[in-house]
């Protein structure tokens, strides 16, 4: 336990150290996150009238972002599979930054659920009365609370285990990763239900949401991964090899393909069948009289998605900076699609036959950007500490400078460690 909690120290102290781009990146994070703060500050005091939400449109930005965070989170399995299933070696050091991505992604998901709640001092209540297991929203909060605590596990036992040069009992991980593979389409598959068991809003009920949720997950998150890895490899020493990129690539594109074939099968019939959820998608794709609000969105996000296919499906999709650029499109792309393209068509128009369009205010967004800010700040700090655990320059026996890491760093024997 001794060790643990110096392990933490170190790691602690290690968070606030690296060149002016570290730190640059660092600090613009942390004003984002000081101005979500302030604009959730206002929020509390003002209720939930400071937001774009009406009685018409219930559910925003915070809803929107939820739901895109829970594929991001699910996206983790994408890496466990190959790794543990399939014995991809190459995979097997970046299984970490998926779940570390999975880590963050949850906190946001969870910080997403607080403020969207118009008076958060009486969650309690809601804790008190799940209804389980009869309500989807009982089911979400047991699978999100509980692959938190999963990949938390995960990590944790991996990197402290790396930290104290010791090889990782499969016992007390290998279970677990299985469960997590489980628990990740469990996470995205209820978020779904939770929408699909709205029965007043026919824009969520088809059978295909589910399916889509998890392809739209499986693009966006390992997408999100290259970009990250590709950060890490060219500001680091830590090596990750091409074939490992490659690998993901190959995932992307097969989710990708799978998400746009399931978007056409459900627009198809839509439109060509005329069902009962036809103003909805109407709404979203050709706009209802001069509301035409998510019209420009949703076919930037169909144009980007659709580039950064071809992109992938092209010889330019082997070089780096070309697939860089197409995860980029892609996340950007089903950040739309999934978001703001997905939660606000199934209020408008209304079961009455309202049109009432939905306009995100100042203040939501800087909440938004305010959790986006402190998640990626999290997650940063956690590559941040894992790279020089798992490249060795920070273990219970190595002296690591808090300039930077040593070109010939200093072993200690163990007093001196526990020193």
């Amino acid at each position: 336990m001794k060790e643990y909690v110096r392990f933490l120290w170190r790691c602690f102290r290690l968070s606030f150290v690296g060149d002016w781009r570290y730190q640059t990146w660092m600090l613009v994070l942390t004003v984002f996150a000081l101005f979500g703060l302030n604009a959730y500050a206002k929020q509390l005091v003002h209720g939930l009238q400071v937001t774009g939400m009406t009685d018409q449109v219930s559910w925003g930005m915070y809803i929107a972002n939820f739901t895109y965070l829970v594929g991001m989170a699910a996206a983790a399995v994408m890496l466990v599979i190959p790794v543990y299933v399939y014995k991809n070696k190459e995979l097997h050091d970046l299984v970490i930054f998926g779940e570390l991505l999975a880590v963050a992604s949850i906190v946001m998901c969870l910080l997403f659920v607080v403020v969207d709640l118009g008076a958060p001092d009486k969650a309690h209540h809601l804790m008190m009365r799940m209804n389980f297991p009869q309500s989807m929203l009982a089911w979400d909060v047991i699978v999100l609370n509980g692959y938190l605590l999963l990949n938390l596990h995960i990590c944790g036992y991996l990197v402290y285990c790396a930290y104290r040069r010791r090889t990782p009992s499969k016992a007390f991980y290998i279970p677990f990763v299985f469960v997590a593979i489980v628990w990740a389409i469990s996470i995205h598959t209820v978020t779904a239900f939770l929408l699909v068991g709205l029965g007043a809003r026919h824009f969520w009920n088809s059978a295909i949401l589910a399916p889509r949720f998890l392809a739209s997950a499986f693009a966006a998150g390992p997408a999100f991964l290259i970009v990250t890895l590709q950060i890490v490899r060219h500001f680091t020493r830590y090596r990750v090899p091409d074939k490992a990129l490659r690998t993901l690539k190959s995932i992307v594109v097969v989710a990708l393909a799978i998400n746009f074939f399931l978007l056409i099968a459900e627009v198809f019939t839509d439109f060509y069948a005329g069902s009962t959820h036809i103003g909805s998608i109407q709404y979203l794709f050709f706009g209802i009289g001069e509301a035409t609000a998510l019209v420009p969105w949703i076919w930037s996000a169909v144009v980007m998605n659709a580039i950064a296919l071809l992109i992938l499906l092209s010889p330019a999709g082997n070089r780096m900076r070309w697939m860089n650029v197409a995860c980029v499109l892609l996340v950007v792309g089903i950040w739309i699609e999934k978001g703001m393209g997905l939660i606000i068509p199934a209020f408008v128009p209304t079961p009455l036959g309202e049109v009432v369009e939905y306009t995100p205010t100042l203040n939501e967004t800087l909440v938004c950007l305010g959790i986006w800010a402190f998640g990626l700040m999290l997650y940063t700090i956690f590559v941040r500490i894992t790279i020089p655990v798992l490249s060795g320059e920070l273990t219970f026996d190595r002296e690591y400078s808090l300039e930077g890491p040593n070109e010939n760093p200093q072993i200690l024997t163990s007093g001196e460690a526990e020193a």
